[in-house]
Order: C-alpha cells, then sequence, then structure tokens
C-alpha cells in the first residue's frame, strides 16, 4: 500500500478515498519529516498539507458544535490558540501571516459564541507550572525535561521512547489548562453550572483532536480550516465582521503565551519566567530573545546563564531529526523544546491548505508575525494580572495541590 495507514476509529484525521491517486506523499511526509514506521500515525497532519489531491483532511467536528451553538441551554465557549489569528486569513484573502485577532473575536460572536477567550492565557499558565516543574528538576539534579505541549511529540514519545515518558514535563497542554480553567474558575466567576458549558478550542493542531479525547474539562478540537468552512457554510463575510476584543477573566495572554505558536517560543517564555523564579527580577533582554542560539533550521541550542546557575538547552522540529539526536539530548541538556511541525504550530496540519511551493513562505510569515507581537505586549507570563488572580484566589501558587490536580498529568497516565 502506497498510502498512510489511517484507521476510521482515530479522531483526528482521515481520508477521501475517491479522491486518492495512491501517490504515496503521505507515506513520504511520514518518513522524512517523522521517521515514522509503516503504520504507525502520531496524528500531526503533515500529510493533509502535503497531499496534492486534497484526499486527507480533519476528522470535521464542526457540525456538531454548530449543533451545540443552536441549542439555548448550552453556554459554549471558544478559546483561540496563537497560530489561528496568523493564518485564518489566508481562506479569506489576507497577506500572509496578517494578524487577526479581533477580527477572528467578531466573527466568532456572530457565529453565536457564548464567550470567546485567549488560549494564550492558557499558554501563560502552562508557563508558570513548567517553569516551576523545571526549576524544580534542576534543585533535585533530575534532566534532561522535554516539553510536552506537542500531543504528536508526546504520542512520539510513547511509541518510541516509552521507558522515557518521565523525562517529559508533566504540565498539560495550554489548551487542557484553559479547559480545566474554564470548567471549575471561570464557571464559579460567572455562577455557570459547568455542565451546560461545551468547550471548542480553535487550533492549527488536528493532533489535538486525538488530546482530548479523554479529557472531561474539553469538548471539541475545531482547526483553522474547519473554521473558514464553519464561517463559510453560516454566510458570514469575514472582512466585514465588526473587530471585537476578548471576554474578561481568561480573556487575555502575555507575549510569552502568544510566541508558544512558533518553534523556539516555548523554550523561551520557560526561561523567562525560570529566571524570574530564581532570581526575583526580570531577565537580561539576551536571555529574553535568546539571542546566543545557535545551529541549524531546525536544531538550535545555547548555554543559559540563569544567574545562579547555567543551563544548556536545545530547539528541534521534526521527529527524525530529534530521533537522530535523542541519546546526545537526553546525556547533554537540560531543557529540550520539542515540536512536530515545521516552525512548530504555524506550520500544523490543521492550517489552511497553501500551495506546496509557498508552504514555507506562507508558515514563516506566520510565525514573524507572532513575533512582532512580543516587542508591543506584556513579555513575561508572571507579570499577567489574570494569571497573579487565579493563584490568589484559586490555585494558590504553581505545583500546588490543586495546580497538580487539574494543571498536570499524573504520572501513571502519561
Amino acid at each position: 500500500m502506497n498510502k498512510v495507514w489511517i484507521s476510521n476509529e482515530q479522531s483526528s484525521l482521515q481520508r477521501i478515498d475517491s479522491k486518492c491517486i495512491d501517490c504515496g506523499q503521505c507515506l513520504e511526509v511520514c518518513k522524512t519529516c517523522n521517521g515514522l514506521k509503516d503504520g504507525d500515525c502520531i496524528h500531526c497532519g503533515a500529510c493533509i498539507l502535503k497531499c496534492p489531491m486534497g484526499a486527507l483532511v480533519p476528522k470535521y467536528n464542526y457540525k456538531e458544535v454548530l449543533a451545540n451553538l443552536h441549542d439555548e441551554e448550552k453556554i459554549v465557549i471558544a478559546s483561540i490558540s496563537p497560530a489561528v489569528r496568523v493564518s485564518i486569513g489566508d481562506e479569506f484573502g489576507y497577506p500572509p501571516g496578517a494578524f487577526l485577532e479581533e477580527k477572528l473575536v467578531g466573527v466568532l460572536k456572530d457565529l453565536g459564541f457564548d464567550y470567546v477567550l485567549d488560549t494564550t492565557f492558557g499558554a501563560d499558565l502552562t508557563v508558570m507550572e513548567e517553569a516551576s516543574e523545571f526549576i524544580e528538576r534542576l534543585k533535585q539534579k533530575k534532566k534532561p525535561m522535554f516539553t510536552s505541549c506537542c500531543p504528536s511529540w508526546v504520542h512520539f514519545m510513547k511509541k518510541y521512547h516509552e521507558s522515557d515518558l518521565d523525562l517529559l514535563s508533566s504540565a498539560k497542554s495550554p489548551i487542557r489548562m484553559q479547559g480545566a480553567m474554564i470548567k471549575t474558575y471561570f464557571a464559579q466567576l460567572k455562577n455557570l453550572n459547568p455542565e451546560d458549558i461545551v468547550t471548542v478550542f480553535l487550533t492549527p493542531c488536528v493532533s489535538k483532536k486525538s488530546e482530548i479525547e479523554n479529557d472531561c474539562f474539553c469538548d471539541y478540537v475545531i482547526t483553522t480550516s474547519e473554521l473558514a468552512m464553519m464561517i463559510r457554510e453560516q454566510s458570514l463575510d469575514f472582512k466585514t465582521v465588526l473587530e471585537r476584543k476578548f471576554d474578561s477573566v481568561l480573556g487575555k495572554g502575555t507575549s510569552s503565551g502568544l510566541i508558544f505558536g512558533t518553534s523556539g517560543g516555548v523554550m523561551s517564555a520557560v526561561l523567562r519566567t525560570g529566571y524570574f523564579l530564581l532570581n526575583h527580577e526580570n531577565p537580561p533582554q539576551d536571555l529574553v530573545e535568546l539571542s546566543s542560539l545557535k545551529g541549524t533550521e531546525n536544531f538550535k541550542e545555547m548555554e543559559v546563564d540563569l544567574n545562579v546557575c547555567k543551563v544548556k538547552v536545545a530547539i528541534v522540529y521534526g521527529l527524525r531529526l530529534l530521533n537522530q539526536l535523542y541519546d546526545s539530548l537526553k546525556e547533554n541538556y537540560d531543557l529540550i523544546e520539542v515540536m512536530t511541525c515545521e516552525l512548530g504550530c504555524v506550520g500544523g496540519g490543521g492550517q489552511p491548505i497553501v500551495p506546496i511551493n509557498k508552504k514555507e513562505e506562507y508558515t514563516r510569515e506566520r510565525g514573524k508575525s507572532l513575533y512582532q507581537q512580543d516587542a508591543n505586549e506584556t513579555r513575561f507570563s508572571y507579570e499577567n494580572p489574570e494569571i497573579k488572580m487565579i493563584y490568589e484566589n484559586f490555585l494558590e501558587h504553581p505545583l500546588s495541590t490543586k495546580a497538580k490536580e487539574l494543571l498536570h498529568v499524573p504520572s501513571k497516565e502519561r
């Protein structure tokens, strides 16, 4: 068989058999990008972006979301991931990388969502927990720590490095932290019944669909390309909708959370907060910018002076390369950021389909757009007023008993 095998039971992607010409491009991308064995699927959706016939698509959930939007007894809450706001414009004639945050909030309100929140808040929460975990591991001389926010990377780790699962950060991904806070903290503040809440996460990633399968706080994942279908089916004109702001509480994050959407962003955000936790002052500019990074396009490294100690960190995207470097990474580094998709989430399998020969250009422009915001916004997760509030009023502190219960994956479930 000259194609990727896709189970009918899996929740992330599907094949339209009538469109498939058995060209083998999907199988090739599995092997060249991620080094997968035949039959292994990590739900990344790289094959969707590579298929010349449009035979591979996300597993669609948007019609179920529309049904919930029409149910007056449901409170339907959308949360927007960073990379969606810089890619949705590709579907509607905007220049590559156009930053359309407020336009996106407006169209979701017009679709009927009761609340529209920013998953960047969930990313800030992930930064607080993951940086705290990293500092704790450093003190206990447990290394290295691999980031855990990319679900396809976690699938890969389980398939090929199962004995090392304790090296993964236990922090849940931003959408899972966001979901937990919506159905607990947000519901309490707004006096809502959690059982009436339907959480919908707009992401660039098809793998997120599989990630939330057994998560009681997360109901649906809709990809960027799905959202465009939803908008068109409801006869909305994206270009003419009114721009609006996120709803308050869980409504806004910092640029540390925003740059989660591109390669290097998680590392930068975690180191910024890690430095603060150790020194009680903002990090120096060279650390904020990761200006000492060296390496190739998809592998970079640097030594970081955290003042009280020095650590070696690495950034990798593409799991075939990760596998080639795996033993060296385990042995020589303290913190490793891993992303599956090209340049991180901005190149996710749920992003709009663009001409294959233009894909790299579009992906780069999306990443640039996110980093441009980094200079204009609050840059540190620990300075987010809503993050401070949620710890003071609900979670107590990072790695508290409640934080571990709601925001971390128990070791037995890895």
